[in-house]
């Protein structure tokens, strides 16, 4: 299992910003380099969805939902072990508890971040 925390939620009103991180503190840099991260978001009575997901390494490659596409941004440091989302023109269907994991492995789901926007 690796062990991930997510920070940087809250609320934001329509239009607003918010940087989400996505943190590996005990996973050491060499293995966290090799991992496709991704970040999802979940609301109440629906399944939980992709938003955006990163390759390994320099994190070249990126996927973003149609429904974030352009307003959404991923991006990665491996030197901190950290993982990135910085969203743009927010609007109320964005609001979810957003999660980060691994991509393409199964590891343990952590607590999320809440991510409120208000109209």
């Amino acid at each position: 299992q690796v062990r991930l925390v997510e920070s940087g939620g809250g609320l934001v009103q329509a239009g607003g910003s918010l940087r989400l991180r996505c943190a590996a503190p005990h996973t050491i840099t060499s293995e966290f380099r090799s991992f496709r991260m991704a970040w999802y978001r979940q609301v109440p009575g629906k399944e939980r969805e992709l938003v955006a997901s990163i390759n390994s390494g320099r994190g070249d490659s990126k996927y973003y939902a149609d429904s974030v596409k352009g307003r959404f941004t991923i991006s990665r440091d491996n030197s901190r072990k950290t993982v990135d989302l910085q969203m743009n023109n927010l609007t109320p269907e964005d609001t979810a508890l957003y999660y980060c994991n691994l991509q393409g492995r199964e590891n343990a789901w952590a607590q999320g971040t809440q991510v409120t926007v208000s109209s």
